[in-house]
This record gives structure tokens, C-alpha cells and sequence, in this order.
């Protein structure tokens, strides 16, 4: 149960509903329990008529039997309500804890760094918001709302027949301890089989999260079928340990029936041998004590859902923890807003990947001044996309220190200095929304005169307008409606639509023709003349204009200048220069 403690504050949150609830169910089980000692009296005035023993008191009889029979469909009906509100209360709370805890779960999700997201899969991620949120709020609703049923209709109800008569009651309640025992190895089973099942279900998640995401990749390369026998596989995995899950579960009905069937031959029995010794003086007291074990049932039967139901949200709770326990490596340290003018300064900057182990960057040191643009250029692997990922700071960089404005960026508010970067990652990703939303993703309001604006500013208004329904267009998950060129287009537009002090450019020029290319790049340098700019590519064309240039190999600085000094001089930049010039030639021919 230590891992259900940590929903103690946000059930203390509610506990005004679940003291409402907690009341209404003791009244409810209190008139429950009462009503059938109406039955018993009903039937014991019955028992007189039939033998006959009513004499003039007939009428009377007839009268009070009426009553009772009021009784017995008021009360139940009574109970009923009480039943609804406790519902209300109870259930709507757990519904309230479940809102707040995906709430948590999601916030806290958003506020992990990169390096999470790379080491798990978004299947599993998914799996831990959904399946096992589902699992505690069980347990927050049925399961606290039955256990305090069960107690407080026991006590009740055993009160009642121990007044009644003890030693029926003994009887009556004699099997029940031992089956409360086999509930518990029951139980036991249950929640070990219960942790196979959702650790295969969590697997079965990512797996076809990765096949619907790649869904092209793999009609491209005709692997329908063979994608197809791994989902069978996997599926067939997670049938055969649900079944053996099922199987355990399916012990519970015959483990009640004989329970039960015994309860009743006893009653019978003890009951009526007590009537016949005389010991009991009317029929209607063996009723009574029939319908108190049909009541004891249902608690009784819930007690070992209840124990699968906590001990499946234990396991669940125990994979929310886990996640809620981690914590982000990059810690806001600041929450102060402060203006920033775009100054950038690397300082003997080293970075390794902890997934991989990869060094991507050794002894980088470089400034660039507020309003100038900076281009990383290199080939495949050099590391230009890990500058651009430390400056957004989505990883702290294993040693050495990034500043700007001369304050190293853990001393800035993380949020803020993100609202104050434009990033345009070298994946173009689009959300499937329509083209307006996605432009203007990154800002709280606009209108759609600015949207046109940027998207013109990223030469893709002219694409746009041709659609049939223009910047409503929905693009589908990840844009897939959108060729590759028009996807950056757009999140070029995306990122300058914040109009913020520093943008950054990951290689996001990379599926459009240089016609277009050297446009989009005048437009930035145009709209963007007191913005610091870094564009990260693998094309001179892109980087000619720059201010500044640093030539990456890798993951080390081995050039730096202006165009003009690098072509001059031998080296990585001059050969990249000829290649391209070479290629652009045999493109023209």
C-alpha cells in the first residue's frame, strides 16, 4: 500500500465528498438492515394466518401486515437514493483525483528533459496516462467506497443478529473467515499475473505506436506482412497472459457459491432445529437470518475484487511513481524574467550523450554578437544539431558553459529564454491541426493578417493559397499532407511568428531547391536585422552570408571566419565549396 500513500494529498483534497459519502453509505446499510426485520415480522403475521392462530385479532393483523408491507417498499426505495448519493459523492471524487492526477502526470511529463523521452518509448508513456491511471481511479472510487460499505454493513448487520440470536449468528458466519483466507492467496495470485499483464500491455502500446507512425516506411518497403506477424506475435503474448489473468480471476465465483452454499445449509439446519427445540419461537427469524447472509454476499464477494482492484492500482501506482519520481536534469533556477539582447558566448563547451555515450561536441568556444548571424556548418554527425539543442537548452552541456547576454543560461528562467528563441529542429514536425494553428503555435494570440505574413516571410504562402481550403487545410499527423520543403516552410514560419531575439535554423533548408532556399534566407535576414540568427547546414549557399562561420568536424571547431577568408584557405570548408559548385554544375548540364 506504500505506493497508494502517494495519492494521499490528492484524496485529502476531496475529503469532504468521501466523508458525505462515507455517512450516506452507513445510513443506507442501517435502513438496508432494518427493513428486513420488517420481513421477519411480516412473515411471522403470515405464519399465524396459516395457522390459524390469528382469531379476532384478524383485522389487526391484516392492518399491521399492510404496514410492513409499506415499509418493505419505502425503505428499499430509500435506500436507493441513499445508494445515488453515495455514487455522487464517492465516485465523483475518484473521477476528480483521476482528473487531477493525469493532470500531474502530464505536467510533469512536460517538464522532464530530452534525455527521458529518449530512453522511453511514447507507447509506454501513453500506457502509464491511461490504462494505469484507470487502475488507481478504481481503486479511489469502488475500491474505497466498497471496503467502507462492507465495514460498516458488517458491523451493523452482525450487531443485528447477535441481538436477534448468537448462536444462528455463529453459524452463519462460520465459513466466512476461511474465505476470506482463500481471497488472500487468491489475491496474492492476481497481483503478481496483474503486473505481467500490463508490463506485455505497455509493450503491445509502443509497438503499435512505432507501427502507425511509420506506417510509410513500411508500405514502402512492403513489409505489411511481415509487421503483421510481429503484431500477431506480440498480440497472441498479451492474449495468452490475459487469459492466465482471467483464469486466476474465475477461481472467485465458485469459491463464493460453495461459501455461500454452505452459510445457507447451516441456517437451515441450525435454524431449524433451534425452532423445532423451541429455542427460537418464530418462523420468521430463520428468514430473517437468510436474507442477512444474502446481504453479506455481495460485501463479502466484493472484498476479493476490492483486494485484485488495490493490489492492480498498487502495481499501477508503483509505474506512475517511478515516472513522477524522476526528476529533470535541467533545473529552472531562475524565475525572474529578464530581457535578453541575443548575445551568445560557447566557452570550452564538451558534450556526450548518456544514452549513447557519443561525445558530440569537445572544447567548442565561440561569441557572436547581439544582431549578427552565426552558421555551423559540417558534415553528417559533426554535431552542428547539438549547438543548436544546447542553446535551447533542451541538454546542459557536460562540462563547460553557454552564456547569454554573459549570464550562463542555468541562471536564466528557462521558460522565458524559450519564448525569447525561435527554433525551427531539423525534423519538421507539424501537429495534425490546420496550417493557421500550426503557424501560430508558438504565440497566445494573433490575427490572420500576421499568419499570412510569416508565411510569406517563409515562401509558403503561395502553396498554401492554392490549397482548397487555404490555411484551414488540416495537414494530417505530422504533416503528412505537406511535402518535406513545404513542412519547414511552415515551421520556419512557426518560429518567426514569435518574433524572438535569437532564431536558430537546424538544417531546416534542407528539402528545398537553393532558388528558394537563398529567398526564404534574404526574407530572414531582411525581418530579422536585430535578431541574432544561427543557421546550422550542410550547404555553403546557406552559409555564405553569415557573419560568422565555424566549420565543425567531429564535433570540433577546426575552421572559423567570413566566406570570403574560408574559400581562400584550405581546409573542410573549401573542399564542402567545390563539392557543391561541382554539383550544381553537373545539375545544370
Amino acid at each position: 500500500m506504500k505506493e497508494l500513500f502517494k495519492l494521499n494529498p490528492l484524496i485529502f483534497r476531496y475529503k469532504w465528498h468521501l466523508l458525505l459519502g462515507t455517512i450516506f453509505i452507513i445510513i443506507s446499510n442501517f435502513i438496508a438492515v432494518y427493513t428486513i426485520r420488517f420481513v421477519g415480522e411480516a412473515i411471522n403475521i403470515i405464519e399465524s394466518f396459516v395457522s390459524n392462530s390469528a382469531g379476532n385479532g384478524e383485522e389487526a393483523s391484516m392492518r399491521q401486515l399492510m404496514f410492513y408491507s409499506a415499509l418493505i417498499i419505502g425503505l428499499p426505495i430509500l435506500t436507493g437514493i441513499l445508494t445515488f448519493l453515495k455514487r455522487q459523492t464517492i465516485i465523483v471524487a475518484s473521477r476528480h483525483i483521476e482528473f487531477d492526477l493525469k493532470n500531474n502526470i502530464y505536467k510533469h511529463y512536460q517538464e522532464l528533459d530530452t534525455s527521458f523521452y529518449k530512453k522511453n518509448r511514447t507507447g509506454d508513456l501513453m500506457n502509464r496516462i491511461s490504462e494505469d491511471v484507470g487502475y488507481v481511479r478504481m481503486y479511489l472510487g469502488p475500491g474505497i467506497m466498497y471496503p467502507i460499505d462492507l465495514l460498516s454493513l458488517s458491523i451493523i448487520l452482525i450487531t443485528e443478529m447477535f441481538l436477534i440470536d448468537s448462536t444462528l449468528t455463529l453459524y452463519t458466519l462460520a465459513p466466512l473467515p476461511v474465505l476470506s483466507v482463500l481471497i488472500y492467496f487468491v489475491s496474492k495470485a492476481i497481483n503478481k499475473q496483474s503486473l505481467v499483464v500490463q508490463e506485455e500491455q505497455s509493450r503491445l502500446s509502443s509497438l503499435v505506436h512505432d507501427y502507425f507512425s511509420g506506417i510509410r516506411i513500411i508500405k514502402s518497403f512492403n513489409k505489411e506482412k511481415v509487421v503483421m506477424e510481429e503484431y500477431e506475435g506480440s498480440s497472441e503474448s498479451y492474449r495468452s497472459k490475459s487469459i492466465d489473468l482471467a483464469n486466476i480471476q474465475a477461481v472467485f465465483a465458485p469459491l463464493m457459491l460453495i461459501v455461500i452454499g454452505v452459510s445457507q445449509i447451516l441456517i437451515l439446519y441450525a435454524g431449524g432445529v433451534r425452532y423445532i427445540n423451541g429455542a427460537i419461537t418464530e418462523i420468521g427469524i430463520v428468514a430473517q437470518f437468510f436474507m442477512y447472509l444474502n446481504m453479506l454476499i455481495w460485501p463479502f464477494t466484493s472484498l476479493g475484487w476490492v483486494s485484485m482492484v488495490i493490489q492492480r492500482a498498487e502495481a499501477s501506482m508503483g509505474r506512475i511513481n517511478e515516472f513522477l519520481s524522476t526528476k529533470s536534469s535541467l533545473l529552472n533556477l531562475n524565475h525572474e524574467s529578464k530581457e535578453i539582447s541575443g548575445h551568445l558566448r560557447f566557452e570550452n563547451v564538451y558534450f556526450v550523450y548518456d544514452n549513447t555515450g557519443i561525445q558530440a561536441l569537445t572544447d567548442v568556444s565561440f561569441t557572436l554578437q547581439a544582431g549578427q548571424t552565426l552558421a555551423v556548418i559540417g558534415k553528417t554527425g559533426s554535431g552542428k544539431s547539438t549547438i543548436a539543442d544546447l542553446i535551447v537548452r533542451l541538454y546542459d552541456p557536460t562540462s563547460g558553459t553557454i552564456y547569454v547576454d554573459e549570464i550562463a543560461i542555468p541562471q536564466h528562467n528557462i521558460e522565458y529564454l524559450r519564448t525569447q528563441i525561435g527554433y525551427v529542429p531539423q525534423e519538421a514536425f507539424l501537429f495534425g491541426d490546420s496550417l493557421a494553428n500550426n503557424i501560430a503555435f508558438g504565440v497566445d494570440e494573433t490575427t490572420q493578417s500576421e499568419i499570412e505574413k510569416y508565411a510569406k516571410l517563409a515562401d509558403v504562402h503561395e502553396n498554401i493559397v492554392d490549397f482548397h481550403q487555404g490555411y484551414e487545410t488540416v495537414v494530417g499527423e505530422r504533416g503528412v499532407t505537406l511535402s518535406g520543403g513545404q513542412k519547414q516552410r511552415v515551421s520556419i514560419a512557426r518560429a518567426m511568428i514569435k518574433e524572438p531575439k535569437i532564431l536558430i535554423f537546424d538544417d531546416s533548408l534542407s528539402a528545398v531547391d537553393t532558388n528558394t532556399e537563398e529567398t526564404i534566407l534574404q526574407n530572414i535576414m531582411q525581418e530579422g536585422k536585430e535578431k541574432t540568427v544561427v543557421i546550422i547546414t550542410h550547404r555553403v549557399s546557406a552559409a555564405k552570408n553569415a557573419n560568422q562561420i565555424i566549420v565543425l568536424d567531429n564535433g570540433r571547431i577546426v575552421q572559423t571566419g567570413t566566406h570570403e577568408s574560408l574559400i581562400s584557405q584550405s581546409g573542410l570548408y573549401q573542399e564542402m565549396y567545390a563539392a557543391q559548385i561541382k554539383k550544381e554544375n553537373k545539375e545544370v548540364l
